[in-house]
């Protein structure tokens, strides 16, 4: 029996729900034949080449959910009012673990003109898109993560950007030239510290992935988070920085570190993370 759940965005302590169980599999990809190669962030892949990082189970970004045995009926389903909410999705399929990302352009959901006797509107039900390959696969049997890009899979393993290196001057300039963001009180590149860079390097590839829909629902979440910390201009959709606290602020945004504490329902912003499903 196969299984489909999803993580869903929310300020709740339960995050994880049940969609769907059954004999069929989410995503057909046998990743025995797979050409694996060691994450280098300077190799360009082949066509068919995956990128595999070995004792997973050690690493800090592992998923505490992968170590245990799935029981299905831990799970509460997913009710149909929070299917937008959800931000990735976990295949379940034998021993092996198939994630994919779902951002907005993932959902579905378009009118359509019918043809009867006569022609009428139809709006179809949202559905979402499940691509032809996942974005990550745990082989559990190896103890392997299998990824392509490493921006696409870093909201689903929270820390695995630390296999990334640092953005070079140009990379770190073309960043601060972002439309979002204004330098303010002389701070410029030579100011962006070595930990920021790295996330800069990160943080290009994850706004190249990303539509206009998708970037203007996430600098209104850095802007719900940052309180007074950050200074936002809603109607041009710019933040101000003015310092390198600032702007690791507002990295840490776009990798989605904010979260509220489920019971005193306090934002917080997670400067480390223990990874947990």
């Amino acid at each position: 029996m196969n299984h489909l759940v999803a993580r869903i965005k929310t300020r709740k302590k339960e995050k994880i729900f049940k969609l769907l169980s059954g004999q069929e599999n989410v995503f057909d990809l046998d990743v025995k034949q797979l050409p694996l190669i060691e994450y280098d962030v300077d190799h360009n892949l082949d066509d068919g080449a995956w990128f595999k990082v070995g004792e997973f189970s050690q690493k800090d970004y592992f998923l505490d959910y992968l170590a245990r045995d799935f029981v299905a009926a831990e799970y509460n389903d997913l009710i149909k009012s929070e299917f937008i909410k959800i931000a990735s999705l976990c295949s379940v399929q034998g021993d092996n673990f198939f994630f994919q990302k779902v951002t907005p352009s993932t959902f579905l959901c378009k009118k359509c003109i019918g043809f009867g006797d006569v022609a009428y509107i139809e709006n179809s039900e949202t559905r979402l898109y499940v691509n032809q390959e996942p974005d990550a696969v745990y082989w559990a049997e190896k103890d392997v993560l299998v990824f392509k890009k490493l921006a696409t899979i870093s909201s689903i393993f929270p820390g695995i950007d630390i296999l990334y290196k640092e953005a070079t001057n140009d990379e770190v300039q073309k960043f601060l030239n972002e439309d979002f963001i204004d330098l303010i009180d002389g701070f410029d590149l030579e100011k962006v510290s070595k930990p920021n860079r790295a996330r800069i390097a990160l943080a290009l590839n994850s706004l190249e992935s990303m539509g206009p829909v998708e970037q203007e629902s996430m600098l209104n979440y850095i802007h719900e988070y940052s309180d007074e910390r950050l200074v936002y201009d809603q109607n041009n959709k710019i933040f101000s920085i003015q310092d390198d606290e600032q702007l690791k602020l507002l990295l840490y945004g776009i990798e989605e570190r904010f979260y509220t504490t489920p019971i005193g329902q306090q934002k917080r912003l997670a400067n480390s993370i223990q990874s947990s499903w």
